[in-house]
């Protein structure tokens, strides 16, 4: 009897090695899928985080940028609300671009 622990001497290794197969199945069915949704939440937040902070950076140094490049003509005061102006401007452009381009004209 090949079950028997009395005359198979290898039965403990493979009641084992049972178990063990038996519990990385139901392991690799069950936690890899939510281990793998809860990365991609991580990561996606975190990469989203990372961009905004860098775009509200690099909106800082155009800014700072788009001031001295005015200010050569112009006094400081004049400079920053020049700045701000077409700064502000081209947002608001951008924002236009996106909005036209969020609905098909077939759906409106």
């Amino acid at each position: 009897m090949a079950g028997n622990p009395l005359n198979d001497p290898d039965w403990a290794a493979d009641v084992t090695s049972t178990i063990v197969s038996t519990v990385d199945k139901i392991r690799d069915r069950t936690t890899t899928p939510i281990v793998m949704i809860a990365r991609g939440l991580v990561f996606g937040l975190l990469g989203s985080i990372l961009g905004i902070a860098a775009f509200v950076l690099f909106l800082i140094g155009f800014s700072r940028g788009l001031i001295n490049a005015v200010e050569w003509p112009l006094d400081h005061d004049t400079a920053v609300w020049v700045s701000h102006a077409i700064l502000g401007g081209l947002l608001v452009l951008a924002g236009s671009i996106c909005m036209a381009k969020r609905q098909k004209k077939e759906a409106v």
